[in-house]
């Protein structure tokens, strides 16, 4: 894509999953790279690959649940080429408990670094776009972003939140030369199941059978970094769980059912 060539794009969450997919991809079109995650041993490994490809790729290892971290984190990104033309906000986590059963804390860690670190992020990297005439912000929402889903309470709300701060974003900023994307997702075989957050804290370390089952994280890729380059607005990447969105707003009855009859375990 020639969109990208000689681009300064950060992402967030590269150190696997969609994330990782994305960090390879771009270095295939000629795109400068900033990764940031918090497993620095695996970042190191996406910026080696990366730089295989030919591709200048700087790594900005941090905790994103850390709103210290990642207030100090983007001066750090502009730094590293003078300038960022577009970021992409993907990193985060899943959940599976149930929502009466989920510690508050688990609650605020999935806000913390699933919405609040985007926002940090967006509002400080938003001000140098315009300065420079602009640029392009995307982030990792969910289809979870366009409904509640059985264990997903805590994950359904940070995914909503973000729908809320950024549709209002790209619409008081498009004029100014800031584009925002929101892409969702739906089941793309990646390790979030397994890396998801259990009810009293500790991790799943388990692969969803869904999950295993979905769209390939390099073919997502391909498709988020389209829609970026396009300038899209919202765009849904998945098979056939995508019809789920659809389900919810025409018939939202059908979708209650289909919802409920999932049994929680």
């Amino acid at each position: 894509m020639r969109f990208y060539l000689n681009k300064i794009v950060w992402i967030t969450g590269a150190s696997s999953g969609i994330g990782l997919a994305l960090a390879q991809l771009l270095s295939t079109y000629g795109a400068r790279l900033i990764l940031t995650s918090s497993n620095a041993q695996k970042l190191e490994e996406a910026a080696l690959m990366c730089r295989k490809n030919g591709a200048k790729c700087e790594v900005l290892p941090c905790d994103l649940s850390d709103q210290k971290q990642v207030e100090a984190l983007t001066p750090k990104a502009i730094a590293c080429y003078g300038k960022i033309d577009v970021v992409i906000l993907n990193a985060g986590k899943s959940q599976r408990g149930l929502a009466l059963e989920t510690n508050i804390a688990v609650d605020r860690l999935l806000m913390d670094l699933d919405y609040f670190s985007n926002v940090i992020i967006a509002k400080a990297v938003a001000q140098k776009m315009k300065q420079v005439g602009g640029g392009h912000i995307a982030v990792t929402s969910s289809i979870t972003g366009k409904f509640g889903f059985p264990l997903r309470s805590a994950y359904a709300a940070a995914k909503h939140a973000l729908h809320g701060f950024f549709e209002s974003l790209g619409i008081e900023e498009r004029n100014n030369g800031i584009f925002v994307s929101l892409i969702c997702p739906g089941r793309i075989r990646t390790p979030i199941s397994y890396h998801a957050i259990l009810a009293d804290g500790q991790n799943y370390q388990k692969s969803d059978d869904g999950q295993q089952q979905g769209m390939p994280a390099e073919r997502c890729a391909r498709k988020y970094l389209k829609a970026v380059a396009k300038g899209k607005r919202e765009v849904y990447i998945g098979k056939k769980e995508i019809l789920l969105v659809y389900i919810k707003r025409y018939f939202p009855a059908l979708f209650y059912k289909i919802a409920e009859s999932i049994k929680p375990t």
